[in-house]
């Protein structure tokens, strides 16, 4: 079954438990998905979902570092119960130690030498970690790998 398919039996299942803020974020999720079909004249593959999936969940989690930072406890509740539903779509996240070792083999196949080689390594681990791990760590992990 396709992430789409998942996402679209699940909110089905959330409108018939009535569980109206699973079914909200679902809905949002779907809007996204729609937008971006729209736009763009595709039917959207599971690579191009996970990218959607990932991109709501940074907004999330800038979202609910902003609204504590403003102690609106409140609204970063909300954030958190869409992103805990968000992240219920997403691959299971790797490990520190599983990220490190990509890196490594990323590193050693691109044959790369330096600072310079950092596009090229990461093209090569960003299809594999799409929706897997935060982009901007793993940014930090082969710049220093690099150095």
């Amino acid at each position: 079954m396709s992430i789409k398919q998942r996402i679209t039996e699940d909110m089905k299942t959330a409108m018939k438990a009535r569980e109206t803020e699973r079914l909200g974020a679902i809905r949002l999720i779907l809007a996204a998905m729609k937008q971006k079909e729209v736009d763009e004249r595709i039917e959207l593959d599971d690579a191009a979902i996970l990218a959607i999936l990932d991109k709501m969940v940074k907004q999330r989690r800038d979202s609910i570092s902003q609204f504590e930072a403003a102690h609106r406890d409140d609204l970063a509740a909300i954030e958190k119960a869409e992103l805990a539903i968000i992240q219920h779509y997403l691959p299971q996240a790797l490990t520190e130690a599983e990220i490190t070792e990509m890196v490594k083999a990323s590193v050693s196949e691109v044959g790369a030498s330096g600072p310079q080689d950092m596009a090229k390594v990461m093209a090569k681990l960003k299809p594999e970690m799409a929706g897997r791990a935060d982009m901007g760590k793993v940014s930090g992990l082969v710049k220093a790998a690099l150095s």
